[in-house]
């Protein structure tokens, strides 16, 4: 199985916290969808794999008219190989959704929204810079579940000048909807974003790591108690509903991207696309697929599945680094791991090292820590 991603480069105004690649001028929206319905059908050229996750992501995918969205998908389905039980997710901005939008998503195969709420306190959305106020939030999860079963929300904490009230109210909030999946991240400054600027102007100040693990620590117990899955280190999940997409990148799936700046994985490759509108509809007139790519070693692989499966509940498999990476690589991470276990970071169940609730937050730095730089 495989994953498709594709990134829809336009919002509405800039939030002050993202660095992603997008344009708030929509006027070459219908030459971008030509140019990644090109690209879908360039890149179905000797794929085999079943497609069983379409994600819209950007960007705003919801600032997309049903046609952009007919086009994509009826070229996905002509092209490639679908599975009958494929996830199709969009990810909205709660005020694109009104209720002649879900109807017209319900139309197609459209069967996930994903909700970019990020939280219902007023003043932090404000300090986000967002669209949206927490009125308009509340209304476009209600709305949205008279169409659709299949729904996930982001938040995002850790940001500045917030508190556990603050926190614990958006859990709280988000509990009222009995939602099938929750995101939530904690907030970084990210270069040239306006987040940035304001951190070194010291107009704002952001919390120390400790308060940030707290409110972590409140999130995963909030959670856990209902019956959530905390499957990685951002994502709650009822059983059965782990996202289709963002398990494919944790279980290191082949992924195809297209739009300006997705990137693609095939298993031993990694390959990104221009990050500019123009230059990348030039791009694929000319058939060129990527302006990047790397080789992955199997170092590079060796440390890429630590870093995704201590974010997760799959985690690292004692049999998987001994098949696919050798006894070398196998003792390398027994030896680095005693730490973490002596420590109660790290667990192990049939040969399956796992981070536990003291581990999880900490899991890039723990996996960063057992890296191999230099095998010899």
């Amino acid at each position: 199985m495989a994953s498709i991603y594709i990134h829809i480069p336009f919002c509405k105004q800039a939030c002050h916290y993202c660095n992603f690649h997008f344009s708030t001028n929509l006027k070459n929206k219908e030459a971008i969808v030509d140019a990644i319905s090109q690209e879908l059908s360039l890149k179905s050229n000797g794929f085999s794999e079943t497609i069983d996750s379409i994600y819209f992501g950007g960007g705003t995918p919801s600032l997309l008219d049903v046609n952009d969205f007919e086009i994509l998908l009826n070229k996905i389905h002509k092209k490639y190989s679908i599975s009958e039980s494929v996830e199709i997710t969009v990810e909205c901005n709660p005020d694109d959704i009104y209720e002649n939008k879900l109807i017209e998503l319900k139309k197609m195969p459209i069967n996930r929204l994903s909700i970019g709420v990020q939280s219902f306190v007023d003043e932090e959305l404000k300090l986000m810079n967002r669209s949206h106020d927490s009125n308009i939030a509340l209304e476009s999860i209600s709305k949205s579940k008279n169409f659709f079963e299949n729904i996930s929300i982001d938040l995002m904490y850790g940001l500045p000048n917030s508190n556990l009230k603050n926190w614990e109210f958006n859990l709280n909030t988000i509990d009222q909807f009995n939602l099938n999946h929750i995101s939530a991240y904690a907030i970084t400054v990210e270069p040239k974003t306006a987040l940035e600027s304001y951190v070194k102007k010291q107009i704002i100040k952001m919390p120390d790591d400790d308060f940030v693990h707290s409110q972590f620590n409140l999130l995963y117990d909030f959670f856990t108690n209902k019956n959530y899955i905390n499957y990685e280190l951002n994502s709650f999940s009822k059983e059965n509903y782990f996202s289709k997409n963002n398990s494919s990148y944790w279980l290191r799936k082949q992924y195809i991207g297209v739009g300006p700046s997705a990137h693609s994985y095939n298993g031993h490759e990694r390959s990104w696309n221009v990050s500019n509108n123009k230059k990348y509809i030039d791009d694929i007139k000319n058939k060129i697929l990527f302006s990047g790519m790397e080789t992955l070693s199997k170092v590079d692989r060796y440390n890429e599945y630590l870093m995704t499966g201590l974010r997760t509940v799959w985690g690292v498999s004692i049999d998987l680094l001994e098949s696919d990476f050798g006894e070398k690589f196998k003792n390398h991470f027994l030896k680095n791991s005693k730490e973490y276990i002596k420590s109660n970071f790290i667990e192990v169940n049939n040969g399956v090292y796992t981070t536990t609730k003291s581990g999880k937050f900490l899991a890039d730095g723990i996996a960063s820590n057992m890296f191999i730089i230099d095998l010899n």
